[in-house]
């Protein structure tokens, strides 16, 4: 055995003299690449674009008195839209978008505290309205396809719905509406 531990801890020296060798070598051969400018995501017109959503928000099913509440705020220089959101009953979670100025599409991400975490890898926000689609699986383990829609109302309210499709969006299935009112 001890053979073995020897080769290993040699292996180990190894690695870590060419990593090292590599970082200084690396940091040697010129200038880091400079950091992205913090503020891009403040003057980005299409990073700003779900600013309408932004407060702190008492929620309701359509024609119900509020049984929710949400604070949705920007984090990370701007770059970062998160909903903190409490559902009453000890139900609370974030949700968190980003526009991806590279693939010019937003991105987001839906955690509770009952484990659920939900991907949006393709969304659009234009005018008043945001939506975003991602995959997940069914109870079963079927294939089931996300929709996210967040739209601002006339009266400065916000509705949010989510649908859920298992036939890849040829038909759609709600399973909430909410809507948000400001808080005064």
């Amino acid at each position: 055995m001890q053979p073995q531990i020897s080769v290993h801890r040699s292996a180990f020296r190894h690695t870590f003299l060419i990593l090292a060798a590599a970082a200084f070598f690396g940091a040697a051969a010129g200038p880091a690449p400079a950091a992205p400018d913090a503020a891009s995501c403040a003057t980005n017109p299409e990073a700003r674009q779900l600013d309408f959503w932004l407060g702190e928000w008492s929620i309701a099913a359509p024609g119900a008195g509020p049984s929710a509440t949400s604070k949705v705020f920007l984090d990370l220089d701007k770059c970062l839209v998160v909903e903190s959101w409490d559902g009453g009953r000890e139900h609370r979670g974030k949700n968190m978008f980003a526009y991806a100025a590279g693939e010019k599409s937003w991105r987001g991400m839906f955690v509770d505290n009952d484990g659920r975490a939900h991907i949006f890898v393709d969304g659009k926000v234009a005018s008043g309205t945001a939506e975003f689609f991602g995959p997940s699986r069914g109870p079963t383990g079927e294939a089931i396809l996300n929709r996210i829609r967040i739209v601002r109302l006339a009266d400065g309210k916000v509705e949010q719905d989510w649908d859920k499709s298992s036939d890849n969006g040829a038909t759609w299935t709600n399973q909430f509406r909410l809507e948000y009112t400001h808080k005064k």
